[in-house]
């Protein structure tokens, strides 16, 4: 198995504000034709996924924290590649998400 790529993106709402945000603002992602994200139900702080793509799955979690989001997945080799342009969508949307209001 491949070791996890994780990326930490920091905020300053708190850890309850923050899963608040997340919570509501990843409700219902609507899919594209690159990928399709299926959420796991969240447990305390933590919400597992996994996300479609290309005919691969890709698993992966957020992490709340009182002062970042860790944002974890573990890519298929064949997906490797890919990483950079994932990783600009995934933090792209939960950054969106964290920005003060």
């Amino acid at each position: 198995m491949a070791a996890p790529l994780t990326v930490s993106i920091p905020h300053s709402l708190g850890r309850e504000e923050a899963l608040k945000r997340l919570k509501s603002g990843l409700e219902g992602v609507p899919a594209s034709s690159m990928f399709t994200l299926e959420q796991q139900p969240w447990v305390n702080d933590r919400m597992p996924f996994t996300v479609r793509a290309f005919g691969q799955a890709i698993e992966g979690s957020l992490q709340v924290e009182d002062e970042a989001v860790k944002l974890e997945v573990v890519l298929p080799m064949l997906l490797r590649k890919l990483w950079e342009p994932l990783k600009t969508v995934l933090l792209g949307r939960t950054k969106a998400l964290l920005e003060k209001k």
